[in-house]
């Protein structure tokens, strides 16, 4: 069964309004196939690409199966990142906006240990979190399963990227047998189909060929030919060319993600790198810096960008090839959501051949190289952000009042009051 709208479906009223309120108008495709799975209470299997609508589909699912009036524990989402589950936890929240008394509690690492554990003594009915601090909870005894109905595994091939494994086993070995149990993940590799075995009762799969409807909103992928030193030239050569009001850039090392940044910066094109050796707190002020337009461009790892969550973004590059092709989907999966359009860019060395080739027998489309000197370039080009981000270390213990705040702003300054946010 595929269905066309949410009204059509047995999903409770106070969702049905909180979805009109939120502005949803049709069902996406995980939506309209995998919902009515997941209401019907089976365990599923989502293969779908992240900004699919993949998190309202079981986000409805679960707030349709708890019961207000017990305040324990009884939808469990575990997520890879602090991003994504941030963002998860959000969009649930919202779905269960005209639910009186839903509380759902976040626990992810980098925030306080003591607040999550008061929230949880508390109760909570939604439980959002990732591997490892939720594994904290669990062997402090703050945190009690035993009334889970819904188990959800969101992005389950990157929390295996990341090690995850054991802690994901120690967590599902306290759940209740009697279950739903929901499995995303972008890609479908050999260890997802042993842990969906383990986890699932003849789990009904539902595959979204997102490489193949994800190129129609895609405007443009195309891979460019060039040389073993040419990638930064290259880079600043797309820029220059494209014209993006803002992108992702995808580097292989730490290190590199860092040079290209510097790069960048030195032609008048903001840029900020996310990469492993970042605290939280590095991450967050950088994750903010791009989200609210201050940094238009950001370049990243791998590693560092996993679960990330950015809309209507314009162009994403691969100075280097990713090393698999599930990567290189994860990666142009970021630009060209939700029906608009995009652009992903590759740059291919002659030692990257290998690569080209496996992502050509994933894609089953012939990935045909370009060369760079076709592209006419802006030299004038500058890519500046839309505001500026400032971080202030005082507050109300240095009687530090927003009036000040806004009064130095609008007076020495000299910025007029309608132009900050």
């Amino acid at each position: 069964m595929t269905a066309s709208n949410f009204s059509s479906l047995p999903i409770i009223p106070q969702t049905l309004e909180a979805l009109e309120g939120l502005g949803f108008s049709g069902m996406t495709p995980v939506q309209g196939e995998g919902l009515p799975l997941i209401l019907a209470g089976k365990d599923v299997i989502i293969q779908a690409q992240t900004g699919s609508g993949k998190t309202a589909a079981f986000g409805i699912g679960l707030l349709n199966h708890l019961n207000p009036r017990f305040f324990g524990a009884q939808a469990l989402v575990m997520c890879p990142t602090r991003e994504l589950a941030e963002q998860v936890a959000q969009t649930i929240r919202q779905l269960a906006s005209r639910m009186p008394n839903i509380k759902t509690v976040l626990l992810c690492g980098g925030k306080p240990f003591g607040p999550q554990k008061d929230s949880l003594r508390h109760g909570a009915h939604v439980v959002v979190g990732t591997p490892g601090r939720i594994e904290d909870h669990l062997k402090k005894g703050n945190l009690e399963l035993k009334g889970v109905k819904t188990f959800v595994l969101d992005e389950a091939d990157r929390m295996l990227d990341m090690g995850f494994a054991e802690v994901m086993a120690n967590i599902t070995q306290r759940l209740p047998k009697d279950r739903q149990t929901i499995l995303m993940s972008a890609t479908f590799p050999d260890d997802i189909k042993r842990i969906s075995r383990s986890l699932q009762r003849n789990p009904v799969q539902v595959t979204i060929d997102d490489q193949l409807t994800h190129a129609d909103d895609v405007l443009e992928q195309l891979f460019f030919e060039i040389g073993k030193h040419e990638r930064e030239t290259a880079l600043l050569a797309l820029f220059e060319h494209y014209r993006p009001k803002n992108a992702m850039v995808f580097c292989n090392t730490k290190k590199q993600c860092s040079d290209v940044a510097s790069f960048l910066c030195q032609h008048d094109i903001e840029a900020i790198a996310l990469h492993g050796d970042l605290d939280q707190r590095e991450r967050d002020q950088v994750l903010l810096q791009f989200a609210n337009g201050s940094c238009p461009v950001l370049v990243a790892s791998d590693v560092a960008a996993r679960g990330l969550d950015i809309p209507a973004l314009e162009m994403v590059v691969n100075v280097d090839l990713p090393r698999d092709a599930d990567t290189y989907v994860h990666r142009i999966g970021r630009t060209g959501r939700a029906g608009e359009k995009g652009k992903a860019f590759s740059l291919v060395t002659p030692a990257d051949t290998h690569r080209l080739r496996v992502i050509e027998d994933h894609l089953e489309t012939p990935c045909i190289c370009d060369v760079l000197a076709s592209l006419d370039r802006d030299p004038n080009y500058e890519l500046k952000g839309d505001c500026v981000t400032i971080q202030l270390d005082a507050g109300r213990k240095q009687k530090v009042r927003p009036g000040d705040i806004l009064g130095a702003l609008t007076g020495d300054a000299g910025l007029r009051g309608d132009k900050i946010g």
